[in-house]
């Protein structure tokens, strides 16, 4: 590679890796055949700046390794779930450009200066979802490669079993956040880990942190499970009632799981590639506050980590990546928002090219994490 391509790697993408992982990447570069894992984060609307990666995993580097390659598992959460899920369609450039055009242009039905209601966000994410899947599902589900696994909240907590509206939920909601400040393990006494999963290749972790339930994905419980993964308290309502699932309020799969800190290392016959869009990989969403959670050990390994330069964010406009405070901070002036989104969007095309160029190396050297 030239200086002036591997400048504009640095510039712009940073290649992280465990110690596993930059022993493969050193012998012999980053090989589609070799990624047994995508996760994909909670985020919100930071996640926009990924779908150009997306769109170049998803359209040609990752199929490159042949219809005989090993299974790839696409674990996801939230808009990480979205965009996995997109990717794994039969037409993954046309569809995660769908996304990012609908995620862009969502829009409320409410009077100029309001916020929009649990039910209102609730509406348009669901049409949004459904528009996008309906008629898919079975063929998700059949991918030859592709095996999805959805990540969700379920309340086990006290008050978190009934109204999601009510005094007692939100107690409730606070009572998970008071808990997890003591420990995460705390957190599985309020809060339990349900992986929606593709029932043909269990996604072979165990899991030790938090109560975990699997339930098999299927084509009637493949939506909800969808809209459930992105359902953030008091913004979205929660999803009750899903086929094949046990009874309860599924939220955000970010609650428990916000960048899926997770002891990948248990798989040891391949790399773990991390799209993300910040170098920090954060357990659950209330360990925001925790920086010591969010450090990298042996279960991160085989790990390797893409994340935007510092310096390639501070260009994007306003400086920063979309967020969800965007709605708020542009407030009635929509149009001033879904512009600085476009334009973040077609300005992480850069991240795409520099991922390809990274992938022309027969060797790399990697950061630690």
């Amino acid at each position: 590679m030239s200086p002036a391509a591997q400048g504009m790697s640095r510039d712009v993408l940073v290649l992280r890796a465990g110690p596993r992982a930059r022993a493969v990447l050193r012998e012999r570069g980053l090989r589609s055949q070799d990624v047994r894992v995508i996760p994909a984060a909670a985020g919100g609307p930071k996640g926009l700046v990924l779908m150009p990666l997306d769109r170049f995993l998803f359209g040609h580097w990752l199929p490159s390794a042949g219809p005989q390659a090993a299974p790839v598992h696409l674990v996801g959460a939230s808009i990480g779930a979205w965009r996995l899920i997109n990717g794994a369609m039969a037409d993954p450039l046309a569809a995660l450009d769908r996304l990012a055009d609908d995620y862009i242009h969502q829009s409320y039905d409410v009077p100029p200066g309001d916020w929009p209601t649990p039910a209102e966000v609730s509406r348009v994410f669901r049409q949004l979802l459904g528009a996008q899947i309906a008629g898919h599902e079975a063929a998700l589900l059949q991918h030859p490669r592709w095996r999805l696994h959805l990540v969700t909240s379920r309340g086990i907590g006290p008050g978190l079993g009934g109204r999601d509206d009510s005094p007692a939920c939100k107690a409730g909601l606070g009572l998970a956040w008071a808990a997890n400040a003591l420990s995460r393990r705390a957190l599985g006494r309020c809060l339990q880990r349900v992986l929606f999963s593709d029932p043909r290749t269990p996604l072979p972790l165990a899991f030790d942190d938090l109560s975990t339930a699997r339930v098999p994905l299927r084509p009637d419980n493949l939506a909800d499970a969808a809209v459930a993964s992105g359902s953030i308290p008091l913004v979205l309502q929660a999803v009750t009632d899903i086929a094949g699932a046990p009874p309860g309020l599924y939220w955000d799969g970010g609650l428990t799981d916000y960048h899926l800190h997770w002891p990948w290392s248990q798989i040891d016959d391949g790399l773990v590639l991390y799209p993300h869009f910040q170098r920090a990989v954060v357990p659950g969403w209330f360990d925001k506050p925790w920086a010591s959670r969010s450090r990298p050990g042996p279960g991160l390994d085989n790990l390797v980590l893409l994340h935007p330069h510092p310096d390639w964010v501070a260009r994007l406009p306003g400086g920063q990546l979309p967020d969800r405070r965007d709605f708020r901070r542009f407030g009635a002036d929509v149009a001033a928002r879904q512009r600085g989104w476009r334009e973040a969007l077609a300005a992480s095309q850069a991240l795409a090219e520099a991922f390809a160029q990274l992938c022309t190396r027969s060797s790399l050297d990697a950061l630690p994490l």
